[in-house]
């Protein structure tokens, strides 16, 4: 079997898929990739299923050694990807030989990288998918973000990787993370529960992401929001994207870590088309709220998802030939 050596880890390396939705029920985080916009386009470079176990990283990007020649791409925010301490281009297949190194350097856009090896990255399953939680130590390897030493296989292909050879995004389909565009939400179940003024304050005001976030949840700075008649309730259902405010009044936006309950107001939802947007925001990164209705949020959510299909049956059709 095919592996890499990671040489340096980055500030947070894991390895990441879709989730494990099927478990929310029995109170099992869905976890997972932040950004499943990059993620999946990463995977369809390289000519996986858009599931595959890929690597995710954050703001530090890792080195990371070949032991084989593979194919892979880097999707997402911009940090300076670099082989061989050459720049790379991101958005498209790049080749590696054994003993070559990637490396990663400042940040330029976005904060969150994914690295797809052809073949995809072969770590256990647990509870149906391979991505990494942390706070409970277990999935992607042992549970835990990649340290120093580590050697992390991935499957072979089932094709000739020279056949990727050219592959890329065309401008048009690449997510643009620089745009100063607001977030777009539905309006939660609890909005009786704020004041008009709050409502109206969240619906068009900007906050800033706190320190104090991650892949959790991010804490928001900015308008402090009030409540008619405090911010309890019996517990619910949380989601990623759900944006619930607690009795401080500052707004938390729920992440692919989150839990699946919680006792707070929910003002709101983030839409999905929104999410990998809102997960490419770094502290101190500004976030503009828009309120949307359910007719746009489902018409955006099958626009993303006729260009990523598009997208896939292009190269599945280039992979046949």
């Amino acid at each position: 079997m095919e592996y890499v050596n990671i040489l340096k880890p980055g500030l947070l390396t894991t390895v990441q898929d879709l989730g494990r939705r099927d478990y929310r029920i029995y109170g099992v985080s869905v976890s997972g990739v932040m950004d499943p916009l990059s993620f999946r386009l990463a995977n369809t470079l390289v000519g996986n299923h858009e599931n595959d176990a890929a690597i995710e990283i954050t703001l530090m990007g890792p080195t990371i050694k070949f032991e084989t020649k593979t194919a892979f791409s880097i999707t997402g925010g911009n940090l300076s990807p670099k082989l061989n301490g050459k720049s790379i281009d991101m958005w498209k297949v790049i080749f590696a030989k054994a003993g070559d190194e990637l490396s990663f350097g400042k940040y330029i856009s976005g904060c969150r990288s994914y690295i797809a090896l052809a073949g995809g990255v072969n770590v256990p399953e647990v509870m149906g998918s391979r991505a990494t939680f942390t706070r409970g130590h277990y999935g992607g390897y042992m549970g835990r973000a990649l340290k120093r030493g580590d050697k992390l296989f991935f499957n072979k292909p089932d094709f000739n990787i020279n056949q990727l050879q050219g592959r890329r995004l065309r401008t048009n389909d690449i997510p643009d993370f620089d745009e100063e565009r607001p977030i777009r939400f539905i309006l939660g179940p609890h909005i009786e529960r704020f004041v008009n003024k709050s409502i109206e304050l969240f619906s068009n005001g900007t906050y800033s992401l706190s320190n104090a976030s991650d892949r959790m949840g991010y804490r928001l700075e900015g308008e402090q929001l009030i409540h008619k008649d405090g911010a309890d309730i019996i517990s619910d259902f949380i989601t990623p994207g759900t944006i619930q405010v607690p009795g401080n009044g500052y707004p938390i936006i729920h992440m692919a870590d989150c839990g699946t309950s919680g006792g707070y107001t929910k003002i709101g939802v983030v839409i999905t088309s929104d999410i990998p947007h809102v997960a490419q925001k770094k502290p101190g990164d500004k976030i503009k709220f828009q309120v949307c209705d359910i007719n746009e949020a489902q018409s955006e959510y099958r626009k993303v998802e006729k260009t990523l299909y598009d997208i896939e049956l292009n190269n599945k059709l280039l992979l046949r030939n």
